[in-house]
């Protein structure tokens, strides 16, 4: 096997709508285009709908795809399991849902030949075909993360396309599974807005370079979010991520 030149790590909980979609096809289609060795990492987080079932089909006929099967540990759980195997020199995570297009990447992998570590997306201000209750509430909560936690040369932290350096993945991550302690089994989904603040905290606190770049975005209607309850967990995780600071659990 070639030495893998990039890592698309993408976790998966009940995904069956957006598998039957062909997301995955897209992804394969983009990808076997590219000139550079490649593998895909689909971390199950312990689905309940049949799209294991779904992905183990897939990867049969797709052999650079792979299949990981954890626990129901939440999303951050799932990337963190993903990054963590991986091979690839560079390591992307990115959506199922596809609401920020595999194609994107081509927007930012050139700055790695700039000497940044981690290069992350970064949707527009205005998100297009999201409702107006979920603008408001994203441009609420980063003013909140700004107040709170800080970060104030990144707009936009909860793009779920981020890309990183090999070496700053694996410091990164093994950082972030340490702090929750490999994670835990959690109920129900769970997609927290901390993860992203919390993993780009520590890459500022490490001194990695970080990269804003701009990338198409179109809003997927989920029924796991919930703009008043998210909002609520969103802020804990910030208020959460402020003690650990003060406490110097990220030093």
């Amino acid at each position: 096997m070639s030495k893998v030149f990039l890592s698309v790590v993408i976790p998966s909980y009940d995904e069956m709508a957006n598998l039957q979609k062909g997301v995955l096809d897209k992804v394969e289609h983009f990808l076997s285009k590219e000139k550079f060795p490649y593998e895909v990492i689909i971390v199950d987080d312990g689905s309940g709908d049949g799209s294991i079932e779904f992905v183990r089909r897939f990867i049969e006929e797709n052999p650079n795809f792979r299949l990981i099967e954890n626990s129901h540990l939440g999303k951050a759980g799932a990337v963190t399991a993903g990054v963590l195997k991986s091979q690839g020199d560079y390591v992307l995570f990115s959506d199922m849902d596809q609401a920020t297009p595999i194609e994107e990447l081509d927007k930012l992998l050139p700055y790695f030949d700039q000497d940044f570590e981690v290069v992350i997306g970064s949707r527009s201000t205005v998100r297009k075909g999201a409702p107006f209750i979920r603008q408001f509430v994203s441009h609420t909560a980063i003013i909140a993360r700004k107040l709170i936690v800080g970060l104030p040369e990144i707009s936009d932290t909860q793009c779920g396309f981020k890309a990183f350096k090999k070496e700053a993945a694996r410091k990164l991550f093994t950082r972030i599974d340490k702090l929750h302690n490999g994670f835990k089994k959690i109920s129900g989904s769970s997609v927290s807005s901390g993860f992203d603040v919390e993993l780009l905290f520590i890459a500022e606190k490490l001194g990695y370079k970080i990269k804003e770049v701009p990338v198409n975005w179109l809003y997927v209607e989920t029924r796991r979010v919930s703009p008043i309850k998210d909002s609520v967990e969103g802020m804990m995780d910030l208020l959460k991520i402020k003690v650990k600071a003060m406490k110097g659990e990220y030093d």
